[in-house]
């Protein structure tokens, strides 16, 4: 389904995250995740694609999969680093003779074997320039749908880690607004505040798409490390930290307390009118299920 129309029907949308898996038991282990929360109905689901494209194929092959097998609606991410227009064409070309109807257009990471990675070369040196090659890919009239993919592009209402200028992070975000984007999905955050005073900017930046909170729940201290180092800085509030510090090591609190904080940030989000809210799952389903639970959200 058309992104425009999943985020026209009533309600916020909800939608899940997962990565593709390198082994064909953590493909079947994550299949048992997707069974568990296709009930819930997804919006739709992204699938992410590894640092330099290292996972193209991993990725295309999940989407496909998902696209074959489920009712979800599948939204590939795309990224810039280490591709060549030729290259970006045939990953839409085999999407868009999938069915797939949206896609995820993100700048994305150097090779992690080659973090030095020299860009000059690239054709896409932004995302705002992948946008615009997605649009020309629509106008061609290669897409089953007569409107082309559903463009998706990520925002950082904590801050933009390799554009500390508030206002020029701004500016290229509303470039790839005016490039063709439909909507925003937020990297993850764990203070609303963030969340609200970043959507306010963008309305006064002249930018009024659909944007969607990313929430990724504290399930454990040493995921908690982690989070912090791929979101690059994430802010942990002193609130959350106190609520981890009583749990005095106790994985099983940490866990319980990291979903009861998400469910919280949720039920905000969901009653000051957030267009969508997007669970990072880690390609698990406990958190995700007991945070619908908690808000009273079906899952049929």
């Amino acid at each position: 389904m058309h992104i425009s129309d999943i985020l026209a029907q009533d309600g916020p949308s909800l939608s899940f995250e997962f990565f593709p898996p390198r082994t064909q038991e953590s493909f079947d282990a994550l299949y048992e995740v997707i069974a568990e929360l296709e009930p819930y109905n997804p919006s739709f689901v992204s699938v992410t694609y590894g640092a330099g494209g290292t996972t193209r194929d991993l990725t295309h092959d999940l989407v496909v999969r998902i696209k074959e097998s489920t009712g979800i609606s599948p939204v590939p991410h795309l990224t810039c680093i280490g591709h060549t227009e030729e290259e970006i064409d045939a990953i839409l070309t085999r999407y868009a003779e999938a069915g797939v109807s949206n896609i995820l257009a993100l700048r994305g990471d150097p090779p992690r074997d080659n973090p030095n990675y020299d860009r000059s070369n690239d054709d896409f040196k932004f995302a705002a320039d992948l946008v615009r090659f997605i649009k020309k890919f629509n106008a061609s009239g290669r897409h089953p749908d007569p409107r082309g993919f559903g463009i998706g592009v990520a925002g950082f209402p904590e801050g933009h880690p390799t554009t500390p200028n508030r206002v020029l992070e701004m500016e290229y975000l509303k470039e790839k607004v005016d490039a063709g984007a439909d909507y925003i999905v937020t990297q993850l955050f764990f203070d609303n505040h963030d969340f609200f005073d970043y959507r306010e900017r963008c309305a006064i930046a002249g930018i009024h798409i659909p944007i969607i909170a990313g929430i990724m729940p504290v399930t454990s201290l040493k995921g908690m490390r982690r989070m912090a180092e791929l979101a690059e800085g994430a802010r942990y509030p002193a609130k959350l930290l106190h609520a981890l510090e009583r749990a005095n090591g106790d994985e099983a609190a940490v866990e319980r307390i990291g979903i009861h904080y998400a469910a919280q940030q949720c039920s905000e989000l969901l009653s000051n009118n957030v267009a969508g809210i997007h669970f990072y799952t880690l390609n698990k389903s406990k958190a995700t299920r007991e945070i619908y639970a908690s808000l009273g959200l079906s899952n049929s």
